[in-house]
């Protein structure tokens, strides 16, 4: 049992894609190409290679969390490095990071058809899952552990507070389908839309307030599997707690709250900044405690962030826009990282005062454009995050 917040577990989700930057839903064969065979996960050494529900979207995350940053950095970058050398060499496809696919179009991917397609299958019959909040999406996941249940509610009532703003820093998903969206933030517009059918599984995003596992499994967990039984789904999908779609989620099975709210990011270093940066501010807040906002409040805020980033006004005590409460939040976490940490939250400060990834991106794909068309203006900035990938090397 670890103590509370004294381990980061990663996941991280990347396309396949082709030097012309196409989707390839080849995640199947390359697991065998690892494997020998169709497995979901393939466990290499400290860390595995698995399956997303897309079949242009795998999954690299740690075998096991880990207390060093620095150590999560040189591991992950790693695994990203023995994957992709196996990817380029067998299949030529590379890995992309980032919230969505800038190209993709939903008939060029697929759902996982191998093992554990009875979930899918049973998903398939309650939602619309050809839509990009299902097919076009990837996060970076961060699971952070407590040691009681006492804790387990004070850190979750914690990040309640920093969902909102957390995608101001991490917003890395202002294209898809070629063209610009209308959020700086597309992923989590779409992730929050696709499960309507049924909207007590994601509900506002934003996790309500708790005092209580007990309340959490009757207010959150028992609400949203009497509303999937009405809508007909199988009952081996009852009472499970990876059906809740919060941006927060207990995951009782290993004593985590795993974050979801983040876009994967262009490469290990920043997923590594954004952990302590998100690790030490909520330490100095469990230390020291923190002004609770109101749930209506924390909603709007998160729905003017997914839409303006760091530039979205909000209702926060901290300031009038995010990047101002951003940075509030930094002084926080600067004051409360252990050395390590310390070492990467400069990253941080440069993408609240200079721009997120999205901004970034949005930046060089409307400058190359001026001198050439917008696809090939896109294909060029994206191809060189895929080296920032392969480089472990922020883009700025």
């Amino acid at each position: 049992m670890y103590r509370t917040l004294e381990v980061l577990g990663p996941e991280h989700e990347f396309s396949l894609v082709d030097e012309e930057l196409r989707a390839r839903p080849i995640v199947d064969q390359a697991i065998r190409a690892l494997a020998g065979r169709v497995v979901n996960n393939v466990s290499l050494d400290d860390f595995s290679f698995g399956k997303e529900l897309q079949t242009h979207v795998a999954e690299v995350k740690a075998n096991e969390p880990f207390a060093s940053p620095k150590r999560f950095e040189e591991v992950m970058h790693g695994a990203v490095t023995r994957i992709g050398d196996l990817l380029r060499r067998e299949f030529d496809v590379s890995l992309l990071g980032t919230g969505m696919h800038p190209f993709l179009l939903l008939d060029e991917t697929g759902i996982w058809r191998h093992r554990d397609r009875r979930i899918y299958d049973a998903l398939g019959r309650i939602f619309n899952m050809r839509q990009h909040g299902w097919l076009n999406i990837q996060s970076f996941q961060l699971n952070l552990p407590y040691r009681s249940e006492d804790e387990g509610v004070k850190l979750h009532n914690a990040i309640v507070n920093l969902l909102p703003y957390l995608p101001a820093i991490a917003s890395s998903s202002p294209i898809y389908e070629s063209k610009v969206g209308r959020f700086i933030d597309n992923r989590l517009y779409f992730y929050g839309i696709s499960q309507r059918e049924a909207p007590s599984v994601t509900g506002d995003v934003i996790p309500e307030y708790i005092s209580s596992f007990g309340e959490y499994r009757r207010r959150v967990i028992a609400t949203y599997t009497r509303d999937l039984e009405k809508a007909g789904a199988p009952s081996f999908l009852f009472n499970k707690e990876w059906i809740n779609s919060r941006g927060a989620i207990f995951r009782f099975d290993r004593r985590a709250i795993e974050i979801r709210v983040m876009d994967e990011q262009e490469c290990i270093k920043m997923d590594v900044a954004l952990s302590c940066f998100i690790r030490a501010l909520l330490r100095g807040w469990m230390r020291t405690g923190l002004n609770y906002q109101t749930h209506d409040d924390l909603v709007e805020d998160y729905r003017a962030v997914v839409k303006d980033g760091l530039e979205a006004s909000v209702k926060h005590p901290a300031g009038g826009k995010a990047r101002d409460v951003c940075l509030n939040f930094l002084d926080t976490a600067r004051d409360n990282a252990a050395p390590e940490e310390g070492d990467y939250l400069g990253l941080i400060e440069k993408r609240i005062t200079g721009g997120n990834l999205a901004n970034l991106i949005l930046r060089d794909v409307v400058q190359s454009a001026m001198e050439r068309n917008f696809h090939d203006s896109i294909l060029d900035v994206y191809s060189t995050l895929i080296k920032r990938l392969r480089e472990n090397k922020p883009y700025s």
